[in-house]
């Protein structure tokens, strides 16, 4: 790969997914396309640039799929789910005893790990949320992992990775050396392919938006962008997760932290916002595509 190469590509890859790569990333991309390019009957990355430049959509779907990093686990950070059932959900459901329904967006959803952690933790939950609508929607850029999201079918080891036996006895099924979500815990998840960098006004309003160990990988301008248009799709007295690398600090003023909850935020009022002057560098710009 030559240096024009890599800069196509890297460019490529930040209009596309929003994934911004530096200068010296050009081992990683060459680790993670050329066996792609093998695959699919080309001489190299040179080539596979060609068919990118040549528009070929399956090409690039495979490029950015190839790139995205999906590492995920069963109540991964384990803290962000004491948080989930000790602070946000007693407050959730004071706040919504009248309308009696909750909307949960995992807009970084993989290949499933988190969205099932989150709905095993309601079912837990048990008569406190007897007779309420509980939705959660689950996103990801890559429609491969949201395939295997949704079978909700994993191997003895990603079981193993956070997963308590008691919740892998109560909600799994074993099928040979495979283990997979039982099919009441499945319709709680609506699985949906989505480019963070595209709108994603359609999706409506959120009381709890799980938004984890994705937007590192953006540039501050793309993460201010995302800051600001999850403000718009949480409710006021909602809640913004975030993972423990990822903070709103001297980006945003839309969302708050919450003392002494790492992770935790929540909306700012509009009007408080709109009265502070503008954060140096926070005008966000029109991003095109992307997120993860």
């Amino acid at each position: 790969m030559n240096p024009t190469e890599y800069e196509y590509l890297r460019k490529f890859l930040k209009d596309n997914s929003g994934l911004d790569l530096s200068a010296d990333k050009q081992y990683l991309i060459e680790s993670r396309l050329l066996p792609l390019a093998r695959k699919a009957g080309l001489s190299g990355i040179g080539e596979l640039v060609q068919k990118l430049q040549g528009g070929a959509r399956t090409v690039i779907t495979d490029v950015v799929e190839a790139m995205t990093t999906n590492e995920t686990f069963f109540f991964r950070d384990k803290v962000p789910f004491d948080h989930f059932r000790d602070h946000i959900m007693p407050e959730i459901i004071k706040a919504r005893a009248a309308k009696r329904s909750i909307r949960i967006w995992c807009a970084a959803g993989s290949t499933g790990q988190e969205p099932y952690s989150l709905a095993m933790c309601l079912k837990d939950m048990g008569a406190a949320l007897t007779g309420w609508r509980i939705e959660i929607i689950a996103t990801d850029l890559s429609q491969e992992v949201l395939e295997k999201a949704k079978a909700g079918i994993y191997s003895q080891f990603e079981v193993q990775r956070g997963l308590p036996i008691q919740m892998l006895m109560k909600y799994f099924k074993q099928t040979g050396e495979t283990w997979q979500v039982n099919p009441e815990l499945r319709a709680m998840i609506q699985h949906r392919q989505l480019n963070l960098l595209h709108d994603f006004a359609q999706l409506g309003t959120f009381d709890v938006i799980f938004c984890r160990n994705v937007l590192i990988y953006f540039d501050q301008d793309t993460k201010i962008n995302i800051f600001n248009r999850l403000a718009r799709q949480i409710e006021p007295d909602g809640f913004l997760v975030l993972g423990a690398a990822e903070t709103v600090v001297g980006l945003t003023d839309t969302f708050r932290p919450i003392p002494e909850r790492r992770g935790l935020y929540k909306p700012n009022d509009p009007r408080a916002v709109a009265a502070k002057p503008a954060l140096a560098g926070a005008t966000p710009r029109l991003a095109v595509m992307a997120g993860r």
